[in-house]
């Protein structure tokens, strides 16, 4: 032991000088180690679901757990704080996960709001869906295509209300669902109506990139149908408009529908009966940014039993990307108990991914589509703007079920 002092003391100081320098270049280490984390998670999105939950584990917050686990590298983990690494101005997806801008996990629970059809009820609903425990709300935009235009005014209104009350809010362009009919004017799967859909976010781009911290850019509801025999299509579409956005400057968080309004789920994952491949990845990769998540509608198609809901959650959770149910209900129109509603509130809290239930209010034919006779109602939340009476057969279930809205809500800690 003696015969090694005079080296020890030598190595003593040259360790010293490096942790020096490394304290020194703190900020840069910063830097380099959310470089690090963004690059692990997309390498994980191209691999599999494990990869990725594994890349989203190294680059998440670091806990005292992984400090102590280290040992002898514990100083390099000391010289950058946890919220140093996951810190961001705003949402962030990292892999399979939400990030929020405090570098927190952000599971989506939430309700959708038809403002371009009420829009005098703006002022009322979302505080009312604010009270029900939701930590977001999916609000109907228009960009003039099919309803009335909705204005830079109103987005900076929603958003403030939204952030007053503490709900991340989700801005989508209805005008773009296909078979939408209405004011003489249709949707349609060319991509022209994708592109009005992206082009109006450009417009919008100053307001919301103010709020990337507390706005998701959904970017058009339910576009490409195409009888579910093109996804390459729809997927072409996105990786078309997508660059652009970001091209123009837009930061926020960008959310996909699936193909087949929203409901073919197998555009994510493949489909193996038509030989055709999944998409999802594919799409994140077109992202500049790679700050894509996506979003399926679970009605009649894929989701009217248990099993079926279990099948496209764990498929879509195998492409390892960031998605969410950005659509669902206990029945679809006048057929009654049609969707697994409870299915998917439970596997989606067991499998932590988010839920937006559809909708709080107003869902009857004319509002919907000029087309349709039945009795959307049955898809009402609340049968009063203000949330004072809540449906019996789905407000009550969805808002105060088992895994419903109250019981597994998180606010989302950018409020905190």
């Amino acid at each position: 032991m003696k015969k090694n002092t005079r080296k020890c003391t030598v190595l003593a100081a040259v360790m010293s000088l490096c942790m020096l320098f490394t304290g020194c270049n703190n900020s840069g280490s910063s830097s380099s180690s959310t470089t690090s984390a963004t690059e692990s998670g997309t390498a994980s999105q191209a691999t599999s679901a494990t990869e990725s939950s594994a890349a989203s584990d190294t680059s998440s917050v670091v806990s005292t757990a992984d400090s102590t686990a280290a040992g002898t590298d514990s100083t390099a983990s000391d010289t950058t704080s946890s919220s140093e690494v996951t810190a961001s101005d705003g949402f962030k997806v990292d892999g399979a996960k939400l990030l929020d801008a405090k570098g927190n996990e952000f599971i989506l629970r939430g309700i959708n709001h038809a403002h371009a059809w009420y829009k005098d009820q703006l002022e009322t609903a979302i505080p009312a869906i604010a009270a029900t425990g939701a930590n977001c709300v999916r609000i109907v935009c228009s960009n003039g295509n099919v309803w009335t235009k909705t204005e830079q005014s109103e987005i900076e209104q929603m958003i403030k209300l939204c952030e007053d009350n503490k709900l991340v809010c989700i801005l989508e362009v209805h005008d773009a669902t296909t078979g939408t009919n209405e004011n003489g004017k249709q949707a349609t799967d060319d991509v022209s109506d994708l592109q009005k859909c992206a082009d109006y976010w450009i417009e919008m781009k100053d307001v919301v990139n103010a709020h990337t911290d507390t706005v998701i850019v959904n970017i058009a509801n339910e576009w490409h149908n195409a009888g579910w025999a093109k996804p390459d299509e729809w997927a072409k579409g996105y990786e078309t408009v997508i660059p652009q956005m970001r091209e123009a400057g837009i930061k926020n968080t960008i959310m996909v529908d699936a193909d087949g309004g929203g409901q073919y789920t197998k555009c994510l994952y493949g489909d193996e009966e038509k030989g055709t491949p999944g998409y999802a990845t594919e799409i994140l990769a077109a992202d500049p940014d790679k700050n894509t998540m996506f979003s399926i509608h679970m009605y009649e198609f894929d989701a009217s039993t248990e099993q079926d809901v279990k099948t496209v959650i764990d498929n879509t959770i195998g492409t390892g990307v960031c998605f969410c149910i950005g659509e669902f209900a206990n029945t679809r129109s006048a057929k009654k108990d049609n969707v697994a509603d409870e299915a998917i509130t439970a596997y989606c809290t067991e499998k932590n991914i988010g839920y937006i239930a559809w909708s709080w209010k107003g869902n009857t034919p004319e509002k919907i589509s000029s087309k349709e006779t039945l009795p959307f109602s049955v898809m009402d939340i609340s049968e009063e703007w203000d949330g004072s009476k809540l449906s019996e057969a789905w407000g009550e279930k969805i808002i105060n079920g088992e895994n419903g809205i109250k019981q597994t809500s998180k606010i989302c800690t950018v409020f905190e």
